[in-house]
């Protein structure tokens, strides 16, 4: 469904596994900037009352798995870390076309937010299946569910909203990309890392 050109090696559960305090921490980071995005979508594209209408909901859920995610930090002793820089984003984001028309850079910022929507989607897969810790393993298969409403509605707004953009075949320029980036991460304590 989420049609990755490349797939999670699944030990990369055993390595966020062994860190649970800098995985989670790194997690928190994750969904209060989906929140944060999802509030940019908003404020620049007001005029589309049923993005606007999802998109709010989408960024309240956002900050409650953020709380969620605090809540586990402080349940198990842990302190939430400083915010982490994340550079499989910040590449994606360079990725993005910024010129050309208005509509042009508001499809690419719907698709840049489902792409890491599917990528996140898919890690909280392997969390769900292949983490020792059973709590945490539901919590990670909830938060798949999720994950994958929300990229569904960004490639459908990008879809619903193009005025001159192919977004079919630019999502595939954004899968191919991300499928060849992705190769250099998958090694770290971090979601998207």
């Amino acid at each position: 469904m989420l049609g990755l050109r490349l797939l999670t090696d699944p030990r990369w559960a055993d390595i966020a596994q062994t860190n649970l305090e800098e995985i989670l921490t790194d997690h928190a980071w994750c969904e209060q900037k989906a929140a944060s995005n999802a509030i940019s979508l908003i404020t620049n594209n007001s005029e589309h009352a049923d993005l606007v209408h999802e998109l709010t909901a989408i960024a309240i859920e956002e900050m409650q798995h953020f709380q969620m995610v605090i809540d586990i930090i402080k349940k198990r002793g842990y302190t939430l870390g400083r915010e982490r820089k994340d550079d499989y984003v910040n590449q994606l984001m360079r990725f993005s076309k910024k010129d050309g028309s208005r509509n042009t850079a508001f499809i690419d910022r719907l698709l840049f937010a489902a792409m890491i929507e599917a990528r996140s989607c898919e890690r909280f897969r392997i969390l769900s299946q292949r983490i020792a810790d059973r709590e945490l393993a539901q919590f990670y298969h909830d938060l798949m569910v999720s994950e994958a409403s929300h990229y569904t509605t960004f490639l459908n707004f990008a879809r619903k909203y193009t005025l001159d953009v192919d977004v079919d075949k630019r999502w595939k320029e954004w899968l191919d990309f991300e499928g060849k980036l992705v190769q250099s991460y998958g090694t770290r304590e971090q979601i998207h890392g």
